[in-house]
């Protein structure tokens, strides 16, 4: 098992670090939306889903 992990340590730890960049972009959507940010960056005046969006404190 342990010369498995020796033999995989570089693929092992690029997962690792893309699993953590995942963690850390979901974990900021789902903050951005409690907040009531829009996710698309724009306006929501030409947006056709623009009236199911949340308004701004």
């Amino acid at each position: 098992m342990l010369e498995w992990i020796y033999s995989n340590l570089g693929t092992i730890i690029v997962g690792g670090i893309l699993i953590l960049a995942l963690i850390l972009i979901i974990c900021y959507m789902v903050r951005s939306k409690k907040e009531g940010k829009s996710s698309c960056g724009c306006g929501c005046g030409s947006c056709p889903m623009g009236s199911s969006c949340k308004s701004k404190k």
